[in-house]
């Protein structure tokens, strides 16, 4: 075997989520949220590669500014038969300056990306509190305001008949918080399959996670390796670095693997759907051969617990709206929905 051939895992090695549809998500996606330090083109090429060497689960986005380049990589594999339509995950999301007209955003997403329909789209954040690209922490929005259910649900039926009108399969939620979806869980006519939140070893969000699995929602995880690179407004001086733990890194020198790979395979092994992102080849498919090699034990993943910091690093700042006391306010940290 050579080493070009030893970066590639055969799809069918890779495991997957049955969802509450019945439906199977691979269960790692190649995250696509880089254009801040890499070109678009960049991020296109590593698509169109990860699937060649065995990915076929691909998280997008709008706001990220790259679907039409992604787009083209998607439909290169395509149209070459390198893979079925039906074989990949393809994820997308509404911003949340497009709440207002969902179905809109939705076919500006699959004619980006040149397809007929998404197997999941997401509602971006719960709100539509819009921040403008690259703005610093402090950047304040005047028309953000509170979550409301009202505007949540009107955005909500909106992706409902998206489903209905066959140009997406699954509806999903990203960075809810259990007392929103309280208010909202019981209006909703077509249930979430999944919500992104941010997860990593450091970060394990157990309360949110039992409901979500209690509910039959798939926890999807971004930053899985505690996102290093993550935009400077996020960092703060009380952050930890995840692999730098003690218990991952005596886990990593166990498997003789880079710490990063021992974050994948928690993730894996506890039951969420890590997403992480690189344009490195050697990298994403590190993690994706992660998924096929030795495990964690049994001990180790108890182990594992105790990396827990409740240290979140995306906090969201930049969405607060007038009045708000801090980022806290945005994650309803007592139970209830910040007014």
């Amino acid at each position: 075997m050579t080493k070009n051939d030893s970066l590639r895992v055969e799809p069918d090695k890779v495991p997957f989520k049955v969802l509450s549809s019945g439906a199977k998500m691979p269960a790692l996606g190649l995250g696509t949220f880089g254009s801040d330090r890499f070109s678009h083109e960049q991020v296109a090429e590593a698509v169109e590669d990860a699937i060649r060497r065995g990915y076929r689960h691909i998280d997008c986005a709008s706001v990220y500014m790259n679907e039409a380049h992604i787009g083209k990589a998607l439909s290169k594999v395509l149209k070459e038969g390198a893979v079925e339509r039906e074989a990949l995950w393809i994820t997308g999301k509404v911003w949340n300056d497009q709440h207002r007209e969902v179905e809109k955003a939705c076919r500006q997403t699959l004619k980006d990306l040149q397809l007929d329909y998404l197997d999941l789209y997401l509602m971006h954040w719960p709100f539509p509190n819009y921040h403008a690209p690259g703005c610093d922490g402090d950047a304040r929005n005047p028309d953000s305001r509170p979550f409301s259910v009202e505007e949540f649900m009107d955005t909500w039926q909106q992706m409902e008949a998206l489903v209905e009108a066959g140009l997406v399969k699954h509806l999903g939620t990203s960075n809810m918080t259990i007392a929103k979806f309280e208010l909202v869980w019981p209006l909703m006519k077509i249930k979430p399959v999944a919500n992104e939140m941010e997860l990593h070893p450091s970060f394990q969000q157990p309360e949110l996670f039992d409901y979500l699995v209690a509910k039959g929602i798939q926890p999807i995880g971004y930053s899985p390796i505690g996102s290093p690179n993550r935009p400077e407004r996020d960092k703060t001086p009380e952050d930890v670095v995840d692999v730098e733990d003690p218990v991952v890194q005596r886990i990593a020198s166990r498997l003789d693997v880079h710490p990063a790979v021992v974050c994948i395979k928690w993730a894996v092994q506890r039951g969420q759907v890590p997403i992480p992102f690189s344009v490195k080849r050697e990298q994403y498919m590190g993690s994706l051969r992660a998924l096929t090699e030795e495990p964690l034990t049994l001990q180790e993943m108890e182990d594992m617990k105790l990396a827990d910091k409740n240290c979140r690093l995306i906090k969201g700042q930049v969405f607060l709206w007038e009045g708000a006391q801090g980022w806290e306010d945005l994650w309803d940290l007592d139970g209830k929905v910040t007014e």
